[in-house]
């Protein structure tokens, strides 16, 4: 294999498969990257098994010849390495030549490194077929859906399930929800009718998606039995999905509510920030009191002393009610509704409440409150 490259493009096209590329792999040879150089262009690929990446550097781009002086064939390099050296190289091209398939030269006007490389051979087989289920969403609408529920999805591999978004087509809507047990996003998007699946998807493999949809309009998803694909520009994502059935969560958004609080996000937000300094004793938690009168945000801690906040705007309907929550989940829920009142409605003290944005009933946000005594 050999071929000069515009270097701009190879950095590019580095950078994005290297969102697959950890620290830890499950076998050694996934620290590398796979080229392969066909008739089409070079595609490169990064996996660590749970999330693949494969995305193709095309021969031309219009006027302009990205490649050029080519032979096609396939090797393996060592993915951190060849990033560094890529990144640090001053030429706006770079060859690469591969040499009896044992080591790559990689070269410009200036410097020369010669690196071990790996048959393609011993790479892992891979599923990036498009199949299954499909589905094209517009990548503002699958940003804002990342963003407003994946937040809420565990971090803790005891009950795996629950790192997953759940996503369920049916009836010309999408709803995605995420839940740790102790708090729940959901949010909903209107699709084209016909469209039926439920698929587990990790949240933070979302997440990583959703950094690399930003430069396109669309993204088109197709899920299968054991994978979601994703499919944007001239890049394919591929991750598994998480076995397993979701926990129902259709009954724990309060269908009523006996106390409503309108705030504005931003003093709430910090207002908590600035109590929470002091929840030593019981990390991030705080109080929220609430009457006709006056809105407090308290914290206290026996070793330290006490922190309270009285917000000066606010709208409050019921009896006076006092609760306790963890601080991150409300601030971290709120900031997701990105809207500038939230409305708040409690059942009772220990009761999960609702934090919503007035003017969009397409997502709803759940916390449920901590005993404090």
């Amino acid at each position: 294999m050999r071929f000069t490259i515009k270097r701009e493009e190879l950095l590019k096209a580095l950078s994005v498969a290297s969102r697959a590329i950890t620290g830890k792999t499950p076998i050694a040879v996934l620290s590398n990257f796979k080229f392969e150089l066909n008739e089409d262009g070079l595609f490169i690929t990064g996996s660590n098994y749970d999330l693949s990446v494969m995305t193709m550097i095309p021969y031309t781009k219009g006027e302009e010849t990205i490649i050029r002086n080519h032979k096609e064939g396939a090797t393996l390099i060592n993915a951190k390495i060849i990033n560094e050296i890529v990144r640090k190289m001053d030429s706006s091209e770079i060859v690469l030549e591969v040499i009896d398939s044992t080591i790559a030269t990689i070269s410009d006007k200036k410097s020369e490194y010669k690196l071990n490389c790996v048959r393609p051979e011993e790479y892992p087989d891979l599923d990036l077929e498009i199949s299954g289920t499909e589905l094209t969403l517009p990548t503002a609408d699958f940003d804002l859906l990342v963003d407003q529920t994946a937040f809420a999805a565990s971090n803790k591999e005891q009950r795996p399930i629950l790192t997953a978004l759940n996503l369920e087509a049916s009836n010309g809507v999408l709803t995605a929800v995420a839940t740790d047990s102790a708090r729940l996003a959901r949010k909903t998007l209107p699709i084209r009718e016909g469209v039926e699946f439920v698929a587990n998807v990790p949240a933070k493999m979302l997440v990583e998606v959703s950094h690399l949809v930003s430069d396109y309009s669309n993204v088109s998803i197709s899920f299968s039995d054991k994978k979601a694909l994703f499919a944007f520009g001239d890049t394919l994502v591929a991750t598994r999905l998480v076995a397993g059935d979701y926990p129902n969560t259709k009954n724990i958004v309060p269908k009523f509510s006996n106390y409503t609080l309108e705030v504005n996000a931003q003093d709430l937000v910090k207002a908590i920030d600035r109590a929470n300094i002091l929840s030593l004793e019981r990390e991030n938690v705080v109080n929220l009191y609430m009457d006709g009168e006056r809105v407090e945000i308290s914290a206290k801690s026996s070793q330290v002393g006490s922190a309270t906040e009285n917000l000066e705007i606010f709208r409050y309907e019921g009896e006076s009610l006092s609760v306790s929550f963890n601080s991150e989940f409300v601030c971290a829920a709120v900031k997701a509704l990105g809207s500038q009142d939230v409305v708040f409605s409690f059942v009772g003290e220990m009761k999960p409440f609702v934090i919503r944005n007035a003017s969009d009933d397409s997502v709803v946000q759940v916390v449920t409150p901590v005993r404090t005594y």
